[in-house]
C-alpha cells in the first residue's frame, strides 16, 4: 500500500477520555500494577485471571497452559506462551512478518523523517529514536508500521526478519495510554512515552523495532538483556551490541510487554514493499505477512 487508510476524526469523547491522562501519575500507577500482577496468592491471582479472561474473551485453546491454576501469577498468564504451531509464519525468509498480535494503527511511508500517528498528528523519526540525527537518517523516506496490542492480545514480540542486533536505546518518558482514542488526540504520543528501541541489521538493511510503553505497562523486557524497565531512569541509555554476536531468527521471540502497548517497525527507503491489502485498523496475528524485502539499490 502507498499510504495509510483514512481513519475517523477525533471525537469530543476521545478528548474527554484523554484529557485526565495528563494529570495522572503514570509511573506510580504502573509500579502499583507491577506489584499487583505479580502476587502469587492462589485465590487472588486465579480470580483475577478468570475475570480478565472472561472480560476480554481470551482464547484459551491457543495457550500452552489452559487453566488459571497453571500460572504462578497474573503476569505469568498475561505473558503466556502459545502452544506449538499456534502462530505459523507466512511466506519465506524475504517476507516481513508481524512482530505481534494486534491491530494496525498506521502503515505507510515516512515523509522525510515525519511519521503519521493519526489524522492531524505526526512525530519525527529523530525524536522517536532518542534525538540522534545519524541514527534517524537510516530511515528517512523509509517505511513504517505501527501495531497496537490490546489487553486481549498475545503480548510477546517476535522478529519480523532474521536480524543481528547492533544496539538499543532506552528513552525515558511519560506513560500515556496508547489506545486509539489517545493516538487521535495526544500530539507526538509515541515520541513522548517511555520506550525501548532495538536496532538490527537485516536482509532489508537497518530495521528498528520500537517497543512503546504505556500506562499499566509495568515492564518491558528483551531476551538478551532481561528486564529493561522498571525502574524508569531520567536519561537516555544507548547500548552497543555490535560485538555481542546476537542474531535472532525470523519469528523468534525478542521481547515482551507485561501489559499491552504498541510496536513500531521502521525500515529504510525502498527496502520493503507493504502488501497492498493492508490498512489501518486491520487485525493481525504474529506471523502474518506484512511486506516483501526489496533488493538493495
Amino acid at each position: 500500500m502507498n499510504g495509510p487508510a483514512r481513519q475517523p476524526d477525533a471525537s469530543w469523547l476521545d478528548y474527554l477520555k484523554s484529557w485526565p491522562l495528563y494529570l495522572l501519575p503514570h509511573h506510580a500507577i504502573s509500579r502499583l500494577v507491577y506489584k499487583l500482577t505479580r502476587i502469587e496468592t492462589p485465590w487472588f491471582k486465579n480470580l483475577l485471571i478468570r475475570w480478565f479472561a472472561e472480560r476480554y474473551r481470551i482464547d484459551w485453546s491457543e495457550a500452552r497452559y489452559q487453566h488459571p491454576e497453571d500460572y504462578a501469577s497474573f503476569n505469568a498468564f498475561f505473558t503466556r506462551p502459545l502452544r506449538d504451531g499456534a502462530r505459523p509464519l507466512d511466506g519465506n525468509e524475504a517476507t516481513v512478518i508481524s512482530p505481534a498480535d494486534g491491530h494496525i494503527s498506521q502503515i505507510g511511508t515516512i515523509d522525510g523523517e515525519r511519521v503519521l500517528q493519526a489524522k492531524g498528528h505526526r512525530f519525527s523519526v529523530r525524536e522517536l529514536l532518542g534525538g540522534d540525527g545519524d541514527r534517524a537518517a537510516a530511515f528517512h523516506d523509509g517505511s513504517f508500521i505501527t501495531v497496537y496490542l490490546s489487553p486481549r492480545d498475545y503480548h510477546r514480540v517476535h522478529m519480523p526478519l532474521r536480524g543481528r542486533l547492533t544496539g538499543t536505546v532506552y528513552i525515558p518518558g511519560r506513560l500515556f495510554s496508547v489506545a486509539p482514542h489517545t493516538t487521535r488526540t495526544i500530539p507526538r504520543l509515541f515520541a513522548r512515552n517511555e520506550r525501548l528501541v532495538s536496532l538490527f541489521e537485516t536482509a532489508a538493511g537497518p530495521m528498528a523495532v520500537v517497543m512503546v510503553g504505556a500506562i499499566n505497562v509495568a515492564a518491558i523486557e528483551t531476551v538478551w538483556a532481561g528486564l529493561v524497565t522498571p525502574p524508569a531512569r531520567p536519561n537516555i541509555e544507548v547500548r552497543d551490541y555490535r560485538s555481542a554476536d546476537i542474531e535472532l531468527e525470523r519469528g523468534a521471540e525478542m521481547g515482551r510487554f507485561n501489559m499491552g502497548s504498541t510496536v513500531i517497525l521502521l525500515f529504510g527507503h525502498g527496502r520493503v514493499h507493504w502488501n497492498q491489502d493492508l490498512q489501518a485498523e486491520q487485525p493481525l496475528v504474529m506471523g502474518d505477512a506484512l511486506a516483501e524485502v526489496l533488493p538493495a539499490p
